[in-house]
């Protein structure tokens, strides 16, 4: 019964991505953008009190997060600010993410702020939305995969077992670059 569900969605889906691609450049545009209007209508209703989102001049398509760094790691009390930009097919193509804050992890670019997600790119699918995905960065905060490092030097130190001079450089710069609390 249940697979049966999952193949009638699945289906659903492929019909609307068909409808959509019939549709050209125009249909990507138009659900983009509706789809991103409904995320900033459920941004500014998140009750969630380690994330804020907002648009960045008014473009639908560019957004800035603001997200707290998870209890028990290096990077909490810090707020890390997010560079969010969504193609013009957003839903279907991820959209692209990097840390404006410099942080010292494993899979953040410490020069570009780069993010490294599997999410971001082979396992993208257009059930997330921009507040799952800051779920996932800080996650990622909290669980670093020293085996795909952005950053090697962070990724050298876990694999050596250097745990505290990992938790000491990332808890530095915590204290340095991010903010102390959500702007107003």
């Amino acid at each position: 019964m249940l697979q049966r569900s999952n193949l009638k969605c699945m289906e659903k889906y492929k019909t609307s991505i068909a409808k959509i691609q019939r549709l050209g450049s125009f249909g990507y545009k138009f659900l983009s953008r509706s789809r991103l209007m409904r995320e900033l209508g459920d941004a500014h209703k998140l009750d969630d009190p380690n994330i804020r989102l907002t648009l960045c001049n008014n473009n639908i398509l560019h957004w800035i997060a603001y997200i707290r760094g998870p209890e028990n790691s290096p990077y909490e009390e810090g707020i890390f600010v997010l560079n969010i930009t969504c193609p013009p097919d957003y839903p279907i193509n991820p959209p692209t993410v990097s840390f404006e804050t410099r942080c010292f992890h494993p899979n953040i670019n410490f020069q570009t702020g780069e993010v490294c997600m599997d999410v971001l790119k082979s396992n993208w699918s257009p059930a997330w939305t921009l507040s799952y995905l800051c779920r996932g960065i800080i996650y990622i905060l909290s669980d670093p995969n020293a085996d795909s490092p952005l950053n090697c030097d962070a990724g050298n130190l876990l694999r050596s077992g250097d745990v505290l001079g990992f938790n000491t450089l990332a808890r530095m710069y915590t204290i340095d670059e991010a903010l102390e609390e959500f702007p107003i």
